[in-house]
This record gives C-alpha cells, sequence and structure tokens, in this order.
C-alpha cells in the first residue's frame, strides 16, 4: 500500500514523464530545416541595426525596487491582521494584547512612511522624462513609400531629416 508522501511522488513523477515524453516526441515530429534567415536575431521583421544593450532610464529599476520592498512589508499586515484579532489572547491578557498589537503595527508603519519619506525627499521617486530619441537608419526604400504607407492607414505623416 502507497503511503501519502508516496501518492504524491508518483503524481510529480507521472508529471514528469509526461513532460518529457510530450517534449520529445514534439522533437521527433518537428520539421528541423534551419537556414540563414531562420538564425538571424527577430526584432518585429526587422534586421537588428547597433548593440543590443540599450541602456534604459535608471528609474525604471528604482521605482520598481522601492515598489516591491512597499510591497513585501505590507504583506506582513495581514499575519497581523490574524493575529490581532483572536479573542483568546485579548481575553488571557485583559486587553493588553490588542494595545501591543496596535502599537507594533504602527511603528512598523511609521517606518515604512518613514523609508518613503527618505525616498520621497532623495528624489527617488521623481520622474524625469527623457526625450524620445527618434533613431534615424539608413533604408534602401524610398521615402515616399513610405508616405503612401502612412497615407493609406492614417498615420501622421514622417518627419524626414
Amino acid at each position: 500500500m502507497v503511503s501519502e508522501f508516496g501518492t504524491i511522488f508518483l503524481f510529480i513523477l507521472t508529471a514528469i514523464v509526461l513532460i518529457v515524453s510530450m517534449l520529445m516526441l514534439a522533437k521527433l515530429l518537428r520539421p528541423h530545416k534551419p537556414n540563414v534567415e531562420k538564425l538571424t536575431t527577430y526584432e518585429s521583421g526587422e534586421d537588428p541595426i547597433g548593440n543590443a544593450n540599450v541602456q534604459f532610464n535608471v528609474r525604471f529599476y528604482v521605482v520598481a525596487l522601492v515598489f516591491l520592498l512597499f510591497e513585501v512589508e505590507l504583506v506582513f499586515l495581514f499575519p497581523w491582521a490574524v493575529v490581532f484579532g483572536q479573542a483568546t489572547l485579548i481575553q488571557q491578557t485583559d486587553g493588553l494584547w490588542g494595545w501591543f498589537s496596535l502599537i507594533e503595527m504602527l511603528i512598523f508603519v511609521g517606518i515604512l512612511v518613514l523609508g518613503l519619506a527618505y525616498a520621497w525627499a532623495k528624489g527617488y521617486l521623481d520622474w524625469v522624462r527623457p526625450q524620445p530619441k527618434v533613431p534615424i537608419i539608413e533604408t534602401k526604400v524610398p521615402a515616399n513609400l513610405y508616405q503612401k504607407v502612412n497615407e493609406k492607414y492614417g498615420r501622421p505623416p514622417v518627419n524626414e531629416k
């Protein structure tokens, strides 16, 4: 007789075997005809030009990190709310548990507010919009063909330089 852990192990093992077998079957059935065009880098139908290591504005990362920091810390409010609402703990401590939990969470939220004020004062939350740089691409297609396509689909005209 298989134990409960054995059942879980068999379920995981079956899932792994099914996934590997489906991947192997797909590899056997699919056509494999590589050529130069298929092996090139694909960027929305255009040939890539220049270096792919484009530097992004650091503000994206800073705002994301600040958001993640506060979001993870706010997750700690949920266990606090569950423990705070236990009537048996409040009754056993003659109501002191409720006050202790409330003061503890006010200190925690106060530290979060101080961190937010620090990030705000340092300018980490200021969003500076960089001026968009329109890339100039050398192409063999004449500009009047682009203009015809834009007129056909109702797009604004392309500024030529």
